[in-house]
């Protein structure tokens, strides 16, 4: 993975090209190696309000038991009930990327979640209060001396609670966690598979996203 982030770095001339062949490189790898639960999109996000996220490199989110609202080509749009972690996905991490991750964790925590009943065994079961959405950045370098040092940690400690990262990469350096005030970094070697362990485990943590409402979002048709 790292060796595809450095050639979409320098084989690649125009920046947009570049963003996407970077994004392109982080969903093949949470689509390949995420348990099967978890599927990776670049999407929008949706809520019952009808109200919408900023658009959003990489998300995570359950493919099971909550369907995407719209797809098609590129265009996916995910209910915001079924979605797990988000991240923004640059090829180096600065301050400019990172308060753009900032603002789309924000926009999406923002939105309205649903949470319906469930029946298991013929029991009806109040639904689940929804569990809160991660949200970190994907990058292969930093623009920081040292890469992931208090530039990088005084910022995330300097977020808003609705915009703050849970959890981060820079391929090339470390990754970052986050837990309540505190911001631990690793700096040890193969970054990018350390992270995803440490994903993984957050997700775990989550549990299983709670069951959308159907007929709160069928009120769009009215």
């Amino acid at each position: 993975m790292h060796a595809e982030l450095e050639l979409a770095r320098k084989a690649l001339n125009h920046p947009t090209t570049k963003g996407d062949a970077s994004e392109a490189v982080w969903l093949h790898l949470f689509n390949t190696y995420l348990p099967r639960r978890y599927r990776a999109a670049k999407a929008h996000v949706a809520d019952s309000n009808n109200r919408f996220s900023l658009q959003l490199d990489v998300v995570i989110y359950d493919e099971l038991y909550t369907p995407p609202i719209f797809t098609m080509g590129a265009q996916t749009v995910i209910p915001a009930e079924s979605v797990y972690a988000v991240f923004e996905a640059k090829q180096t991490a600065n301050a400019k990327h990172l308060a753009e991750a900032h603002e789309k964790a924000a926009s999406v925590r923002r939105l309205h979640r649903t949470s319906a009943p469930i029946v298991n065994a013929g029991v009806s079961a109040a639904g689940r209060k929804p569990a809160p959405i991660l949200a970190g950045l994907l990058t292969l370098e930093s623009e920081w001396s040292p890469p992931l040092g208090n530039a990088l940690t005084d910022s995330l400690r300097a977020a808003h609670p609705d915009s703050h990262l849970n959890v981060g990469c820079v391929a090339a350096h470390g990754y970052f966690v986050r837990d309540g005030d505190e911001i631990k970094v690793d700096q040890g070697g193969k970054a990018a598979t350390a992270f995803l362990f440490e994903l993984i485990a957050r997700l775990q943590a989550l549990g299983t996203v709670p069951a959308l409402d159907a007929r709160a979002y069928a009120g769009w048709l009215k």
